[in-house]
């Protein structure tokens, strides 16, 4: 079947005419929705922010002081989802703590920080996410701390080493008397060792440092640098003194300086040094503590967690939305997966494109009850829609009588169950309501349905007349309802019906009922039999039935060529049983209008 195209216009009349499925999705979706709402446990959503900033931070900036601030922020946003954190936040509250319930993300370009914690209880997530920030806090105090505990606990030896040195100093000052020159000498060699030997140390831990990279390992090489000078100063020192006490050692009694006198100078003149390298340290240790509080980030909580009134999962207007659509979209999806593998037809442009062959009416369906039995609806209802159907049908039979005369018309369909006999036993009635003698002839010798339909007998019919050389007017039925109209039903059903079909006492029967009536309605079996084929050769015109939805187009496209290989004459396609609510029906008044 060739594609169909369908303009806008002819989709939303497809959906309305399934709008009762797509409707049903729509609800069933919403339903579910909001049954899976109900049965999901409430989440409840704290958010607190955090500010990082420096403490020495100048106003002005550049871009790497900007990629810098990033990738500190960055820093921290990774740090509050550790465990160390969570754990800890977690064990002090003793509750449990997933990384999944907490959410951490930095605002572009900014320095905040935004944490969300989801918990069953609203109190419990609120007070969650301020744990977490306390925690994180404390945690970047002892990791900071940590990088200029080590320099500043060096220093502080320092300070207390000088400052006992001074105290040494200065008792030995007080206490000075005249002592000999051999404990003056041996005094000024113990502090030459002494002080060689913390020369070699420093000289070693220099090495050790190497090339600075880190702001720790510069603060400990310059001081380490400073200290070594320091050495160095009081070595050079004390040596001078060694070689001036061992100057006078040598030399004559008399012309001897007072030992005394000497080491008192010598003290005083280490006293000095010593209260230089005193202030230098408490130098150093106000930088380092500078370099702490300028470098050590400041962590501050602008916005504290407050206990949500909301949950934030489910949302039942949400989820029962979100359910109607795809409940809606799933329906619809199979509508039109259901249309585009459904090769039936539907519309009177498909069966005229496909056919080439004109719709010339279309015919409501018909309610048929039991009491209804032997009753001809266009006879007991001539008002109803259905009746005003077969008299459209009727007109535009005469508009095609106009051009070539029909007096023998086929009812045929391509498959059974189509309504060919309702179509034929209606048409026929229409046309004696018109005046017009009509016969009405059951051809379906194989499965005979007037007998059901009229309540007539079906002893003597059409293969009477093939068979047993009967008179017309002995197998004749009629209907006191029913003007004009004469029925013949099909008969005892024969052994060979194509045979007597194709007869020329068939020929004869036409021939016969063509002079006592006007128009010869045949009800014949479905296309796909031979019967329809043989009795399509000896009509005037041919009328197919499809049912839209029923009718496969294939099956209808193969009967009409071969009805058009047997040299039937197709005046047109009666759409039957067509839903009231069907496109092409909603819209009969313009479709049925006569063919020209």
């Amino acid at each position: 079947m060739e594609e169909t195209t369908y303009d806008f216009r002819k989709v939303i009349l497809f959906l309305r005419g399934k709008a009762w499925l797509l409707i049903l999705g729509l609800l069933l979706g919403a339903g579910f929705g909001y049954l899976a709402s109900s049965m999901i446990k409430p989440a409840y959503q704290a958010t607190t922010k955090i500010m990082i900033t420096r403490a020495g931070q100048s106003q002005s900036s550049d871009f790497t002081t900007y990629l810098s601030d990033l990738q500190m922020t960055q820093t921290y946003v990774q740090l509050l989802t550790t465990e160390t954190v969570l754990d800890t936040a977690a064990d002090r509250l003793g509750v449990k703590l997933e990384p999944e319930d907490v959410d951490v993300h930095a605002v572009q370009d900014t320095q905040i920080i935004v944490l969300r914690v989801e918990n069953g209880d609203p109190q419990q997530a609120a007070l969650i996410a301020n744990t977490i920030i306390e925690v994180l806090m404390e945690q970047n105090e002892i990791i900071q701390s940590g990088h200029y505990e080590s320099v500043e606990e060096s220093l502080r030896l320092q300070k207390t080493q000088i400052e006992s040195a001074m105290q040494d100093l200065q008792n030995q000052i007080k206490q000075t008397t005249i002592q000999n020159l051999d404990d003056q000498k041996s005094w000024l060699e113990d502090q030459l060792e002494a002080l060689q030997v913390e020369k070699t140390n420093l000289e070693q831990e220099i090495l050790l440092i190497g090339i600075a990279r880190t702001p720790e390992k510069r603060l400990a090489l310059n001081q380490a640098t400073a200290r070594l000078d320091q050495v160095q100063s009081l070595i050079s020192l004390y040596q001078n003194n060694y070689n001036d006490v061992l100057f006078v050692y040598d030399s004559p009694a008399e012309d001897r300086i007072d030992p005394a006198n000497s080491q008192l100078a010598l003290l005083t003149t280490a006293q000095a040094l010593y209260q230089q390298y005193y202030v230098s340290v408490l130098s150093e240790l106000e930088s380092i503590h500078l370099a702490r509080l300028q470098n050590i980030p400041n962590l501050v909580q602008i916005e504290i967690a407050s206990v949500p009134e909301e949950p934030i999962r489910p949302v039942p207007w949400l989820n029962t939305a979100l359910g109607a659509v795809i409940g809606f979209v799933f329906m619809a999806g199979i509508v039109f997966l259901r249309e585009a593998v459904d090769d039936t037809l539907k519309t009177k442009e498909a069966v005229e494109q496909l056919l080439e062959v004109p719709v010339v009416g279309f015919v409501a369906e018909i309610s048929q009850k039991k009491k209804d039995v032997g009753m001809v609806h266009v006879a007991q209802q001539p008002h109803s829609p259905v009746s005003e159907d077969f008299r459209l049908l009727r007109t535009n039979l005469e508009r095609a009588s106009a051009q070539k005369p029909i007096h023998t018309i086929l009812i045929t369909s391509p498959q059974d169950s189509e309504g060919k006999t309702t179509v034929a036993m209606n048409l026929a009635a229409i046309l004696g309501q018109a005046g017009k003698r009509v016969a009405l002839l059951e051809a379906d010798l194989r499965r005979p349905q007037f007998q059901k339909l009229l309540g007539f007998s079906n002893n003597d019919g059409v293969s009477t007349l093939l068979t047993d050389h009967a008179k017309i007017q002995a197998v004749n039925c009629t209907k006191t309802d029913l003007p004009n109209l004469m029925i013949i039903t099909a008969g005892a059903p024969p052994s060979n019906p194509a045979e007597l079909l194709g007869s020329e006492k068939m020929d004869q029967i036409l021939e016969e009922l063509k002079g006592l009536v006007d128009v010869i309605v045949i009800d014949s079996p479905p296309s796909y039999v031979a019967d329809a084929q043989i009795l399509a050769s000896k009509v005037d015109a041919v009328l197919f039935v499809v049912k839209p939805g029923v009718t496969h187009a294939e099956a209808a496209q193969n009967s009409i060529e071969r009805f058009r290989r047997a040299g039937a004459r197709i005046v047109g396609i009666v759409m039957n049983c067509v839903p009231r609510n069907h496109n092409s029906y909603h819209g009969r008044n313009k479709y049925l209008s006569p063919h020209r």
